[in-house]
C-alpha cells in the first residue's frame, strides 16, 4: 500500500517535465529558502525602525537609519572591527565617536554657539518635509566652553536639511563626514571624485549644494575651479591638514576639537521615512550626471542587502569601490552596518594587492562590479545581483547560477515584483499591442526590465526639474492607469527563470562599471570648433565587459582634424570613463529614416580598420593621444597587449 502511494510521487517529475514544468520547479526548493530569508530581513529591518521611533529623541537611537543602528553596533559590539583601511583598524565604538565629533563640526556650521541655551540660528525649513529643528540643546554641547562659529569664507550658516557635497576618495574620513552629516540632520551629496570643470560646478548646482568637503590631494587640479566655487557661497573644506588656499580650512581639525559623546537623535529622526536623506549622481540616459534622491528607506533597505546575500556578522566584506557609488556606500558600507560585520576599504583596487589582503585581514566576502572579478579569475563568480542607483527593482542570484544576475521565479516576483517587455532598439521604444499596451517576452527573448511604481516600490526621481525624470517612467504598461520604472536596461530570461544582463538601452553604455551618456561626450565635443555633426555610442571590445566609447566626426568646413586639440578638450572635460576610445572620421553621419542619429548600425560596424574605410583613430591612455587605428594596432588590442 505504501509503495503505491509513493508511485505518484515518484512520476510527478517526468509528468512536470513532459509538461516543460520541471526546469522552473526543480528551482522551488532555492526560490522558496530565498523569499523566507527575503520576508526575514524585511520584518527584522521594520522591527528595527520601530524600535528607533520609539526610542529617547534625546538618545542616539532615536534618529535616522544611519544614527541609530551604528550607536546600536556601538553598544552592542563596541570592539569589534569595523573598519580596516591599510594599517587603520577602527572598532564600532571608534567609528560612533569620529562621527559624533564630526556632526558636532556640522552642527557648529549650523550656527550653534555652544552657550547656554545655544540656538540654531540657521533653523528653517529642512526641505522635502524634513523637520526643521529650532534650538540645538545644551546636550550636543557636551562639556567644554563655547566656540565660535567659523567665519571667513562669506558662506551663511547651514541651514537644517542642507546638502553638504563630498568629494573625497575612499577612506575612513569619508565615512565619518558622511555619518557625521546624517547625525546633523544634513543631508550629502557623493560627487564622483573625476569631476571638474563644467560637469562639477553642474553637480553641486543641480543638488543645491551649500557646502564642499574635498581631499586635499584634489586641490591642485581644482584650482581653475576655485573662483567659481566661491561665487557659488559654498562653506569650503579640505579634508586634511595640508596647506589650503585662502578660504579653505581643514574640517577635520575642527571635527576633532569636538567631543565625541553622543548627538540627540531628534536632530536625524525624519518626519516621513520617504524623506530625501542623500543624493548620487547618475549618469541616467541623457546629458550630465543626475542627482538620484535616495530616501531614508532605502538607505534603511540596504541595511539588508548582505543578509540577502547570506553573510553574517563574523564575514569579513573587502570592498574596492568608489563610495560614491551606490554599490559602493549604500550596499557596501550601509550593507555592513547591517549585519555589524567588518569592513576592508580599498581607495583603488589593486589585482596585484588583492589575494595578499585577503589573506592577512581573513576576507570572506568580495563585492565587486564590472570586470573587478575578470581581474582575479578566470571564471564567474558565486553570486552576482542587479540594481540600479534610483531605482526600484533589484535581482538576487542566489542559486549562484553560472551568468545569471538572478531569477525570475513567481515567488521572488511576489517579494520584489518586475516584467521584461518587448523593446524596439530602433525607435528606443516598448512594443505595444493594439490596445496600446506592452507585451512580454518570451523565454530566450532580450526584454526591457521594468519595475511597478507604488508606495512600497516608489521612485522618488532626480534634483531638478521633472523633465529629468522624462522617459523612467512608462504609463499603462500592462493595463491603463499603471506605472512602471524604466530601467533602461535589457535582460534576457532563459525557460528555468534566470535572468542575464543583455544590453543598455537609450543613448547610454556602460564602461569600466560607469554608465556613460552619449549626450554629455557629443556635448563636450561639439564645443570644438572644427566639428560640425557628432554621434557617439559605445562598442563591444573583446576581452572587456561593457562597451567602450566610440565619436563618429564630420568636420566643419574648411577646418581640419586637430587630434592635440580634441584630446585636451576631452581630457579637461570628461571624467576618463567617459572619454571616447575610439574615433571614426566621415563625410557625413548616418541617420534614420526619422532623422535620427544612427547608433545601432554605427555599434555594429565596430572599429575593424580592415573593414571600414573611413579613417579611425584610438585613444593612447599612456601618450595622452589619440593615433591612427593601424591594423597593427588593431591586432595588438586584440590580443591583449593594448591597453584602453
Amino acid at each position: 500500500m505504501a509503495a503505491l502511494l509513493l508511485l505518484p510521487l515518484l512520476l510527478l517529475p517526468l509528468l512536470l517535465l513532459k509538461l516543460r514544468l520541471w526546469p522552473q520547479l526543480r528551482w522551488l526548493a532555492a526560490d522558496l529558502a530565498f523569499s523566507v530569508r527575503a520576508l526575514r530581513c524585511k520584518r527584522a529591518l521594520r522591527a528595527r525602525a520601530l524600535a528607533a521611533a520609539a526610542a529617547d529623541p534625546e538618545g542616539p537611537e532615536g534618529g535616522c537609519s544611519l544614527a541609530w543602528r551604528l550607536a546600536q553596533l556601538a553598544r552592542q559590539r563596541p570592539a569589534h572591527t569595523f573598519l580596516i583601511h591599510g594599517a587603520q583598524r577602527f572598532s564600532y565604538a571608534e567609528a560612533e565617536r569620529q562621527s559624533n565629533r564630526a556632526a558636532r563640526a556640522f552642527l557648529r556650521a549650523r550656527g550653534w554657539d555652544g552657550g547656554p541655551g545655544g540656538g540654531d540660528s540657521g533653523a528653517g525649513g529642512a526641505g522635502e518635509g524634513e523637520r526643521a529643528v529650532h534650538g540645538v540643546r545644551d546636550s550636543v554641547a557636551g562639556s567644554g566652553a563655547a566656540r565660535p562659529v567659523r567665519e571667513g569664507d562669506g558662506a551663511a550658516p547651514l541651514a537644517p536639511g542642507a546638502i553638504v557635497a563630498l568629494l573625497l576618495p575612499a577612506c575612513p574620513e569619508f565615512l565619518w563626514l558622511w555619518f557625521g552629516l546624517a547625525k546633523a540632520g544634513l543631508r550629502v551629496a557623493f560627487v564622483p571624485t573625476a569631476l571638474r570643470r563644467g560637469p562639477l560646478l553642474h553637480c553641486l548646482r543641480s543638488c543645491g549644494a551649500r557646502a564642499l568637503v574635498l581631499a586635499p590631494e584634489f586641490l591642485e587640479s581644482l584650482e581653475p575651479d576655485l573662483p567659481a566655487l566661491r561665487a557659488m557661497g559654498l562653506h569650503l573644506w579640505a579634508a586634511g591638514s595640508e596647506t589650503h588656499p585662502a578660504g579653505i580650512t581643514d574640517f577635520l581639525a575642527e571635527a576633532s576639537a569636538e567631543v565625541d559623546g553622543p548627538v540627540p537623535g531628534y536632530l536625524s529622526a525624519p518626519q516621513n521615512i520617504m524623506d530625501t536623506c542623500l543624493y548620487i549622481f547618475t549618469s541616467g540616459t541623457t546629458g550630465l550626471p543626475k542627482a538620484a534622491r535616495i530616501s531614508h528607506l532605502k538607505v534603511l533597505q540596504c541595511q539588508g542587502f548582505y543578509q540577502l546575500c547570506g553573510a553574517h556578522q563574523e564575514d569579513v566584506i573587502y570592498l574596492a569601490l568608489p563610495l560614491y557609488h551606490m554599490s559602493g556606500s549604500l550596499l557596501g558600507i550601509v550593507g555592513c552596518l547591517g549585519i555589524g560585520a567588518t569592513v576592508v576599504l580599498k581607495s583603488k583596487f589593486s589585482a596585484g594587492q588583492f589575494w595578499e589582503d585577503c589573506q592577512q585581514h581573513g576576507v570572506t566576502v568580495f563585492q565587486y562590479i564590472g570586470e573587478l572579478c575578470r581581474y582575479l579569475v578566470n571564471q564567474p563568480p558565486v553570486l552576482e545581483t542587479y540594481g540600479l542607483t534610483e531605482g526600484n527593482v533589484a535581482t538576487f542570484n542566489y542559486t549562484g547560477q553560472r551568468g545569471a544576475v538572478g531569477r525570475a521565479s513567481w515567488l521572488y516576483k511576489h517579494v520584489f515584483p518586475f516584467s521584461l517587455i518587448r523593446y524596439d532598439v530602433t525607435t528606443g521604444e516598448p512594443i505595444r499591442n493594439t490596445q496600446g499596451l506592452c507585451v512580454a517576452t518570451s523565454p530566450g527573448e532580450p526584454g526591457l526590465l521594468v519595475a511597478p511604481v507604488n508606495q512600497q516600490s516608489p521612485f522618488l526621481g532626480y534634483a531638478g526639474g521633472p523633465e529629468l525624470a522624462r522617459g523612467k517612467l512608462l504609463k499603462d504598461v500592462f493595463q491603463p492607469g499603471d506605472v512602471f520604472f524604466n530601467t533602461g536596461d535589457l535582460l534576457v530570461c532563459d525557460d528555468q527563470g534566470f535572468l542575464r544582463f543583455h544590453d543598455r538601452t537609450g543613448d547610454t553604455f556602460r564602461w569600466k562599471g560607469e554608465n556613460v551618456a552619449t549626450t554629455e561626450v557629443a556635448e563636450a565635443l561639439e564645443a570644438l570648433d572644427f566639428l560640425q555633426e557628432v554621434n557617439v555610442y559605445g562598442v563591444t571590445v573583446p576581452g572587456h565587459e561593457g562597451r567602450a566609447g566610440m565619436a563618429a566626426l564630420v568636420l566643419r568646413p574648411p577646418h581640419s582634424l586637430d587630434l592635440v586639440q580634441l584630446y585636451v578638450r576631452v581630457s579637461e572635460n570628461l571624467p576618463p570613463y567617459a572619454r571616447p576610445r575610439f574615433l571614426r572620421l566621415q563625410e557625413s553621419l548616418a541617420t534614420t529614416e526619422t532623422f535620427k542619429q544612427q547608433k545601432v548600425r554605427m555599434a555594429k560596424e565596430g572599429f575593424d580598420p580592415s573593414a571600414l574605410s573611413d579613417p579611425l583613430y584610438i585613444l593612447d591612455q599612456a601618450g595622452g593621444a589619440y593615433l591612427p587605428l593601424t591594423p597593427a594596432r588593431y591586432s595588438a588590442l586584440l590580443a591583449g597587449d593594448l591597453r584602453i
